[in-house]
C-alpha cells in the first residue's frame, strides 16, 4: 500500500477551513460591536492623563496597609462572620438543592424504566421544579440581599438567605447535569431492582461523580465568600460592610488590608478544593 499523498499548503492549495474561520470572525465582530457601543465601553478613558493621575493617587493611599492591632482584631472578627455567612448560606442551599436534584434528574426517574418514557405526573413535577430552580438562580444574590435587608433589616441574616436562594438554583441545575452526564449503569440497575431514588443516587450515581460534585461545591463556597463580601455593601454584614465604611472614610490602608485578607480567603478555599479532590481521586 502506498501512503496517501497530501498536497502542501500554498497559495494554490489554501487552508480548506479558512472561509469558515473568516466568516465566524466577521460574524463575531458584527455581533460584539453593537454590544460594545451599548455598554459605552471606552478603553481610551483608562489612558487619559487625569484618569492615570487619579489611579496613582488612589493606589498610593493603599501603602502601607493598616496594621493597627485593634483594626486587625476587627478584621479577624468580620472575616469569621464572612466565612460563617457563606457556609451557612451554602448549607441551606444544599438542603434545597439535593432534593431538587433527585426530582429533576431524569436518569433517576422510576416511571421511565419500564416504557422508556416518563409519566405525565412525574414529568409535570420535574418541569415545575426546573422552573423553580430557574427562578431562584435568575435573581442575583445581591438583589435577594437588598430585598431581605428591607424585610428583616440590616445584618448577616439577609446575606445567608440571599446566598441560600440563589445557590440552591445553581447547585440543583449543575448537580443534575453532572449526574446526567456520568455513567448510568449502576444507578439504572439499582432502580430496576426496586431501589429507591435516594439509594440509587448514593450508591450508583455519586461514586461516579463524587470528585466533580465536590469540586463544584467547594467552588460555589468560594463564590459564596466573594458574594458575601459584595452583599456587605448593602448592609448584609461581614467584610464587605467594613470595607464600605473604610472606603467612605477614604482609609486606603484599611481597604488594602481587607483586600489582602480577601485574597487569603479565596486562596484558602482553593487549597481546600485541591485537598478534597486529591482524597477523592
Amino acid at each position: 500500500m502506498h501512503p496517501i499523498a497530501t498536497a502542501p499548503y500554498s497559495a494554490r492549495h489554501p487552508d480548506p477551513a479558512w472561509r469558515g474561520r473568516v466568516t465566524a470572525t466577521v460574524l463575531a465582530l458584527l455581533i460584539l460591536w453593537p454590544m460594545v457601543v451599548a455598554s459605552e465601553f471606552k478603553p481610551a478613558t483608562l489612558f487619559d492623563r487625569d484618569s492615570i493621575a487619579a489611579t496613582l493617587h488612589f493606589l498610593a493611599a493603599f501603602v502601607p496597609p493598616a496594621h493597627d492591632p485593634a483594626f486587625l482584631a476587627l478584621v479577624l472578627r468580620e472575616t469569621w462572620q464572612t466565612v460563617a455567612i457563606a457556609t451557612c448560606g451554602l448549607t441551606l442551599a444544599l438542603a434545597g438543592a439535593i432534593p431538587a436534584t433527585l426530582l429533576v434528574t431524569e436518569r433517576l426517574s422510576i416511571s421511565r424504566l419500564g416504557t422508556g418514557r416518563m409519566g405525565r405526573l412525574p414529568g409535570a413535577v420535574r418541569q415545575a421544579v426546573r422552573w423553580l430552580l430557574v427562578l431562584l438562580r435568575s435573581v442575583p444574590e445581591l438583589v435577594w440581599a437588598l430585598l431581605f435587608v428591607r424585610i428583616i433589616g440590616l445584618g448577616p441574616t439577609a446575606g445567608v438567605l440571599a446566598i441560600a436562594l440563589t445557590y440552591c438554583g445553581m447547585l440543583g441545575k449543575v448537580y443534575a447535569e453532572i449526574l446526567e452526564s456520568s455513567e448510568r449503569h449502576a444507578s439504572d440497575t439499582l432502580l430496576a431492582n426496586g431501589s429507591s431514588r435516594l439509594a440509587a443516587l448514593l450508591y450508583g450515581a455519586l461514586p461516579e461523580s463524587a470528585s466533580e460534585l465536590v469540586s463544584y461545591t467547594v467552588y460555589r463556597w468560594e463564590c459564596a465568600i466573594r458574594g458575601s463580601v459584595v452583599m456587605g455593601f448593602v448592609g448584609a454584614g461581614g467584610l464587605g460592610q467594613r470595607m464600605d465604611e473604610s472606603m467612605k472614610m477614604l482609609a486606603g490602608g484599611e481597604v488594602a488590608t481587607i483586600l489582602l485578607v480577601f485574597v487569603l480567603l479565596v486562596a484558602g478555599a482553593d487549597f481546600v478544593s485541591k485537598q478534597l479532590r486529591r482524597r477523592l481521586g
